[in-house]
């Protein structure tokens, strides 16, 4: 569906002194220095997979999608959407994508959201059957019902990403670009989202190339996800794959019969974290790496000291798996530059 080859992007920005004196100077003396925003990606998407494209703010997220979708050229580099180039074929590619950025709107400001849908009808060349029947099975799982006959100005931000998300997939397009989709929306809201998400992609195979920073949307909607930083990318695989690989820590919470003061075990110093202790609840939740220590060890040498009334394991959340990609990434760019400085 999707091929990226070395895709690079850069511009070009002014660059002028402070003040009106350095205004005045840029008219007549112009210095540029360019930017990288992306600097060689490579990927590939098949039809019908759900990819979380994540990464800090200025990344290079959206501007990798806005050349996906041919609203940017590429600098260098090949990317092919469903057999189009998207920039040297712009209308062809619009009729087979749909997309959501943020806080930007596709419906129309200042009449009825019913009317909205009606001239996006037009617009893709929607047959009314089709059209009646899509438009049935979104108003039932978006709840969009009481919203129809609303102005798209008079909606709330949850109300109006609900029909937003309506929008992009009301043509049925073979892949779908879904820019921080979940910002600002209330848990209610984004449940109904994620859902209405995975219905689209389960029954019309639709791929999905999603941006977010709530790591609760990839896990629910995403079966992979690349993650770029500073226009590079630093992985590219699955879930449980990233898991597995960078999710060396592991989490146990106790609660205990009776806690007094809580002292580490003498075989646990050294290799295990206290996280956290709590006297008057009686918790504590200990962080260690399983590939240096195992689960039962740490269970049996707590259970030796203590009487201990529950207890559970968690694996790493993805958000901290990702942060610790990030620490290593930065730690790896400030020992190049001390290498370069000798």
């Amino acid at each position: 569906m999707i091929t990226v080859e070395n895709l690079k992007k850069e511009y070009k920005l002014v660059k002028r002194d402070p003040g009106l004196k350095g205004a005045i100077k840029s008219l007549f003396v112009r210095k540029y220095e360019t930017k990288e925003a992306v600097k060689g990606v490579s990927f590939t998407i098949k039809q019908g997979e759900t990819v979380g494209y994540i990464g800090a703010n200025g990344a290079g997220k959206s501007t990798t999608i806005k050349m996906l979708t041919g609203i940017l050229t590429p600098s260098e580099g090949k990317v092919t959407v469903n057999g189009l180039v998207p920039y040297e074929n712009r209308q062809k590619n619009a009729k087979n994508i749909g997309a959501v950025f943020g806080q930007r709107t596709q419906l129309f400001w200042d009449i009825p959201v019913r009317e909205s849908f009606h001239l996006l009808k037009h617009i893709y060349e929607i047959p009314e059957e089709q059209y009646q029947e899509t438009l049935a099975k979104f108003t039932e799982v978006l709840n969009l019902e009481p919203l129809l006959g609303v102005p798209v100005r008079q909606l709330s931000l949850g109300q109006k990403m609900r029909c937003e998300l309506a929008a992009a997939f009301f043509h049925r397009p073979s892949i779908v670009y879904l820019d921080e989709p979940t910002i600002g929306l209330d848990i209610a809201v984004k449940v109904k989202i994620r859902k209405f998400i995975k219905e689209m992609n389960e029954e019309w195979g639709t791929t999905v190339l999603l941006t977010t920073h709530d790591m609760q949307d990839i896990e629910e909607i995403c079966d992979r996800i690349i993650i770029i930083d500073d226009g590079n990318i630093l992985y590219d695989g699955g879930l449980e794959e990233i898991k597995r690989r960078f999710g060396q820590k592991r989490v146990i919470h106790f609660e205990m019969e009776k806690m007094e003061t809580f002292e580490l075990p003498q075989g646990l110093h050294g290799k295990v974290a206290v996280l956290e202790s709590s006297e008057e609840e009686n918790k504590v939740s200990l962080s260690f790496d399983h590939e240096e220590i195992s689960s039962s060890f740490v269970i049996s040498e707590m259970m030796a000291n203590y009487e201990i009334q529950d207890l559970s394991i968690s694996d790493p959340k993805i958000e901290t798996i990702v942060e610790q990609l990030y620490t290593k990434q930065e730690k790896v760019g400030e020992d190049e530059k001390v290498l370069a400085n000798g």
